[in-house]
């Protein structure tokens, strides 16, 4: 690529260039986050396993297994911790999104980072939520990444600031069994792994606040070429890095069929759909896992937990290498449909794991499990107006988290139920729904087909 393809904010100083970047803030935030949770699985493990389990759980298990207790109080815990971190945003999300949209674009980044910093500081999950959470700051980050790059290459610009995530969580849980274990004594375990988490977050929150600038509209600067239908424009195939130049099939503009008007709408809730079904396997997932390594027949230790933990963000890095080279040659459906095909196949393998090294076999099947949620949301900037992004961002990513809530306590009680009969029923159940996501992609693609055949035939 040229050095106008590389860097799309050409006409500042080459300093104003570098702190349009959002990477930075996406790295350090997400360090802080990894440490933060890894160290608060391996708290909830050492207090329960140090006889608080009896407090928590609901009931013993049939056969009074300590180890059973402690995976139920467990699951107790991150069925009400989810709950507040996933409800909590509710209220404040929103309004969010809207401020940003109306008034400046960092609102909801800077808000829901110095939230974060609170309740790191205060131990209170509840301050998290209420700055708007992962669903204002991610819908924050995601409006600012669509605003600095042009249609033809926001799928490559997304799934960039998503590896450079998966990135700094794979450090972040690389280092925090080591970091968690730097200090001994039940009072003070995790103090160093706390203070870095807090220290992370708080350069996140004033790098976003002094130095990062939002990026100019690259739209803009494409308003004056030939207008491109709308649906072939949301799952048209990307056969250069530089796509920015109109194809010549699609400078016609195409009449829809009489009675059929624009399918805009139709296409946002299919995707709306898909992106739901699949986050829903996702989580359950996701969730699972933790409670998953550490009960026989894997039992692992804290450093074991912080690999496990790591080798999750790798799909960060396969994902970006799948988008980059499928985006040449597939339609964006093509490749969410990849995504969602790979994710179930892993979960699917993840139920009949015994040894470790096929939980590490289950994960790299997973290699392209993050295209799905990120091309649904390249495809879904499409559609709607620069000014809106904050809004439809945040109404995907509330959607996402409200769907996610519900998810972590159904898996979590569904866990409990059959974790003495058949440990891996979740993650079965998980691969059924990835497999199931793929419908209403699917039906997206099949009303491509059709819009382009009737294309072809008024062409000619």
């Amino acid at each position: 690529m040229g050095p106008e393809v590389a860097c799309p904010w050409r006409c500042h100083p080459p300093h104003f260039q570098v702190r349009t970047w959002i990477e930075p803030v996406v790295a350090s935030s997400q360090v802080a986050s990894s440490f933060y949770d890894a160290g608060l699985l391996l708290v909830v493990k050492a207090s329960f396993a140090a006889g608080g389990s009896s407090n928590y759980s609901t009931s013993p298990s049939p056969q009074g297994d300590p180890e059973d207790q402690q995976q139920k109080a467990i699951s107790n815990f991150y069925i009400i911790y989810n709950l507040v971190v996933g409800l909590t945003p509710l209220l404040s999300a929103y309004g969010l999104g809207w401020l940003s949209d109306r008034y400046h674009r960092k609102i909801s980044i800077c808000v829901s980072l110095l939230g974060f910093l609170l309740s790191l500081l205060y131990a209170g999950a509840a301050l998290n939520g209420l700055g708007g959470g992962f669903s204002a700051f991610w819908s924050g980050v995601m409006a600012l990444g669509s605003l600095g790059s042009s249609e033809g290459r926001r799928s490559l610009r997304l799934i960039v600031i998503d590896l450079v995530l998966g990135l700094a969580g794979f450090c972040g849980s690389m280092a925090s069994g080591h970091l968690f274990k730097q200090i001994t004594g039940h009072s003070r375990q995790g103090l160093v792994l706390t203070a870095c988490s807090v220290g992370c977050a708080t350069f996140a929150l004033f790098y976003s606040l002094l130095v990062l600038k939002v990026p100019e509209p690259i739209a803009k600067a494409n308003k004056k070429l030939p207008a491109v239908d709308m649906e072939s424009g949301i799952v048209g195939t990307y056969r250069t890095l530089d796509p920015d130049q109109p194809e010549k099939q699609n400078v016609v503009v195409h009449t829809p069929p009489p009675g059929k008007g624009r399918p805009k709408r139709t296409i946002i809730v299919l995707l709306f759909v898909g992106a739901i079904i699949y986050d829903l396997a996702v989580v359950g997932t996701v969730d699972m896992m933790p409670l998953f390594v550490l009960r026989e027949p894997l039992s692992w230790n804290q450093v074991q937990v912080g690999y496990g933990m790591a080798s999750g963000y790798i799909i960060f890095i396969t994902s970006f290498l799948g988008v980059l080279v499928f985006s040449r040659c597939f339609q964006d459906t093509t490749m969410i449909m990849i995504g969602m095909v790979s994710f179930g196949s892993g979960a699917l393998l993840l139920a009949f794991v015994k040894e470790t090294y096929m939980f590490y076999v289950a994960r790299a099947v997973m290699l392209f499990a993050l295209i799905p949620i990120t091309t649904i949301r390249s495809a879904m900037s499409k559609l709607i107006n620069g000014s809106s992004y904050g809004k439809v961002f945040v109404i995907l990513q509330l959607s996402l988290a409200l769907t996610g809530v519900v998810t972590s306590t159904v898996y979590n009680n569904l866990y409990q139920l059959t974790m003495d009969k058949f440990l891996g029923t979740c993650f079965v159940l998980s691969s059924c729904l990835s497999f199931l996501a793929i419908v209403p992609i699917g039906i997206v693609a099949y009303k491509q087909v059709l819009w382009l055949q009737y294309g072809n035939t008024t062409e000619k």
